[in-house]
């Protein structure tokens, strides 16, 4: 039987745009999360570099390298038939030269099956990016608060607040559009500036932290889910309490066992 559910593209991205449809996107890691996502109807899944905070405990996204990135987003490519599945290009895997970039590019899109690539910061690697587009492979920009240059910033505070800054990530929206991105993340910044920043660009604008009126909204997977209660920025809108679920769960199982109440007679050979 053929496969009839239809895969979205990075040209669907555009049409929805124009549509005035909002693209919803949240990130997985791993095959049976991608899954329960895809069959969901979920419009994207973003394989996110927060892998290396979510998934190994570290406190940034920095230490992440690509064959990590790869296993994630090859599981994750592995679960999706409608979704499109977006992999962040880890630090270090485009900075260093364009030609690493196109070299880390094509391995990831070869390794893996995702959909299409991200990559963080403006006018900085257009050129990069520019070259990644020509090789055929879809690229989302990110722009405002760029998880990767966190030590440079000095944290995770709010970005472009400032006429200056404000004025620059105005700049680099266009030329991502210019380069050829279908679409780019804004993350954490002023909600006025995303409004501005998606009405000056025929591309969409997927906010984080960046208010109502863009194009989409992604959230990472397990905030969403309230995996960790400890950790609710602002922008994060909890839709259950999975730490909660989990974690009476775990309990009732420990106690069966204690008791001896698990397994009973139909659960043993």
């Amino acid at each position: 039987m053929p496969d009839l559910v239809k895969k979205v593209t990075s040209k669907d991205f555009i049409a929805m745009k124009a549509n005035g449809e909002k693209i919803a996107m949240l990130t997985a890691y791993d095959y049976l999360t991608a899954s329960v996502f895809d069959k969901a109807g979920l419009d994207s899944i973003l394989v996110g570099d927060s892998a290396s905070n979510v998934m190994q405990g570290n406190a940034n996204t920095i230490p992440i390298t690509v064959d990590e990135m790869i296993i994630y987003a090859r599981s994750v490519a592995r679960a999706c038939k409608h979704s499109f599945v977006l992999c962040d290009m880890p630090f270090g895997s485009y900075q260093i030269s364009k030609v690493d970039a196109m070299a880390n590019a094509v391995r990831i899109m070869k390794e893996t099956g995702a959909d299409g690539l991200k990559i963080e910061g403006g006018e900085e690697y257009v050129d990069t990016i520019e070259c990644i587009i020509r090789a055929g492979i879809p690229v989302c920009g990110h722009l405002g608060l760029t998880p990767q240059s966190v030590k440079a910033f000095g944290g995770y505070g709010v970005r472009a607040k400032d006429d200056a800054e404000a004025e620059k990530l105005l700049r680099d929206v266009k030329l991502l559009e210019n380069a050829g991105c279908f679409a780019i993340v804004l993350e954490k910044i002023p909600a006025a500036l995303a409004a501005r920043a998606a009405a000056a660009v025929k591309i969409p604008i997927i906010g984080i932290g960046a208010g109502v009126d863009v194009d989409g909204q992604v959230l990472v997977g397990q905030d969403m889910l309230g995996v960790d209660p400890s950790f609710h920025p602002k922008f994060v809108r909890t839709y259950a309490n999975l730490n909660k679920i989990m974690t009476e769960a775990v309990q009732a199982f420990s106690a069966d066992v204690k008791a001896k109440t698990f397994p009973n007679e139909n659960e043993s050979y």
